[in-house]
């Protein structure tokens, strides 16, 4: 058994702005079940304080980066939590990393740089008489981790899960002592990146073994075309590097017994969902495929692409029912486009039950991302016996098996992959769906493919336990 602290900014089901906060929040579990005890350490936003109804004071800061702080333990659906409370860093309106406008809150920063330093006091001094053996840093909110064992002595091991590297965490030099980092390591053997403190270069640089979540995103990050400026570092670090797919929450994520939908066991009971998701977008029934899509609306999720590719779909009596929200430029464009197509819906914001309806009733799930560090969408349609139609980058390649004439001659093919990532690919992958979609056998055979597909966290968290347990007796 290895004791871990798992430290990140967000946790389902408690707070979650991505799928980041799916995978702190389901991991856990699948650790213990191999003998691990995890304990979560997140920050105490209101909705999180709120969930915990019973909370026992564990430890506590006279001052930590501006005020008092208390550290609390409290067990929510089923997962052991450490809750630093720090009122004047979180306590206030709007999201975990924006304001009520939209805008990143100015102190973020020391928001996230006092999460780091309370897990490596956890690292040091325990919290209710228990101690972590291994320290696991969730992106660049909890990248300090390393400087602050360095600072306070500890030796405990980090690890480092890197989900999505678009994301740095860097501030001004100017801001080196009120993030209480030593000014020695303002170097770029540490936490310097171009004249800036970088969160995420220090968790790179100061980790005992990093991974991202897919061993094909693993790759590409060495490369400057997907590193965003960190190649270097990860390319230098590639010996500790390695990737680990991510999986789903199987129990929240299934069709035989998920309450939002008609449940079903085989691809047989899809129709009585599809039926009812029409209706719910108030599209009529089609000879062509439904394809769905639940994503932030941003060029990374290629949703331009889509714009541009969508005719190939249609032209062959394909529809489209969209959920998501994100960049308002694309937003007016879908919107306007489901105004005068009638085979498109569009739904702007999100909502959880509708997202598992639309994987039921769906026919195809679509990720056109130009780099998706895992996704976990397309293992939501996998899951579901939705078949995926991905970009070939990051996790999309890994866990989706496209369907080549080899794979359909073998009969492993899962779904449909499409590179490279234009519109152009996207649009022939159109075609190809819609191939498939009216061979009734093959589409069945592609769907009960999907659907036995070991989307779980069973082999994942077998990864990490090993790599657990090489750092605790290393």
């Amino acid at each position: 058994m290895t004791r871990i602290l798992s430290v990140a900014s967000e946790c389902a089901p408690l707070v979650k702005t991505g799928g980041l906060a799916d995978v702190v929040g389901a991991l856990p579990g699948a650790l213990a079940a191999l003998g691990d005890e995890v304990k979560t350490l997140i920050p105490g936003y209101p909705s999180v304080i709120a969930q915990a109804k019973s909370t026992k004071t564990v430890g506590s800061f006279e001052t930590l980066f501006g005020g008092p702080a208390k550290l609390l333990s409290a067990k929510v659906a089923g997962l052991d939590l450490l809750i630093l409370d720090v009122p004047h860093l979180f306590d206030r309106p709007g999201g975990p990393y924006i304001d009520a406008n939209g805008r990143d809150w100015v102190d973020n920063a020391e928001r996230f740089a006092a999460l780091s330093y309370a897990a490596a006091h956890v690292a040091r001094e325990g919290a209710g008489g228990w101690t972590p053996q291994i320290v696991h840093g969730h992106d660049w909110q909890a990248g300090f981790v390393p400087e602050y064992l360095h600072t306070l002595g500890c030796a405990v091991p980090f690890v480092f899960t890197v989900h999505n590297i678009a994301f740095h965490g860097n501030v001004d030099a100017a801001r080196l002592s009120t993030l209480r980092l030593d000014h020695t390591r303002f170097n770029s053997d540490h936490f310097e990146f171009w004249g800036q403190i970088s969160a995420l270069k220090a968790g790179l640089m100061g980790a005992a073994k990093i991974n991202t979540v897919s061993q094909t995103y693993a790759e590409e990050l060495k490369t400057e075309a997907f590193g965003m400026g960190m190649d270097g570092v990860l390319r230098a670090r590639s010996v500790d590097l390695t990737g680990i797919v991510n999986g789903i929450d199987t129990a929240v994520w299934g069709p035989t017994a998920d309450p939002a939908i008609k449940p079903y066991k085989t691809p047989r009971g899809k129709a009585a969902n599809k039926k009812a998701l029409l209706k719910e977008f108030g599209l009529k029934p089609s000879d062509g495929p439904l394809c769905v899509l639940v994503s932030r609306l941003t060029h990374q999720k290629g949703i331009d692409l889509l714009l541009d590719a969508l005719p190939a779909l249609l032209e062959r009596g394909g529809q489209l029912a969209l959920l998501g929200s994100g960049d308002p430029a694309l937003e007016v464009a879908l919107l306007e486009l489901a105004a005068s197509e009638p085979r498109v819906a569009v739904k702007i914001g999100y909502n959880e039950d509708l997202s598992h309806r639309m994987m039921a009733g769906g026919d195809a799930i679509l990720v056109p991302s130009r780099f998706e560090p895992c996704g976990l969408t397309q293992l939501y349609g996998l899951r579901y016996g939705t078949i995926p139609l991905v970009a070939l980058t990051g996790g999309l390649a890994d866990t989706v098996i496209n369907a080549s004439p080899a794979a359909l001659a073998r009969g492993v093919a899962t779904g449909v992959q499409f590179f490279p990532i234009d519109a152009n690919a996207l649009a022939n992958a159109f075609a190809r769906l819609c191939d498939f979609y009216v061979q009734p056998k093959l589409w069945a055979k592609l769907q009960g493919n999907a659907m036995k597909q070991p989307v779980g966290w069973e082999t994942s968290a077998q990864a990490y336990h090993a790599l657990y347990a090489d750092l605790a007796t290393g």
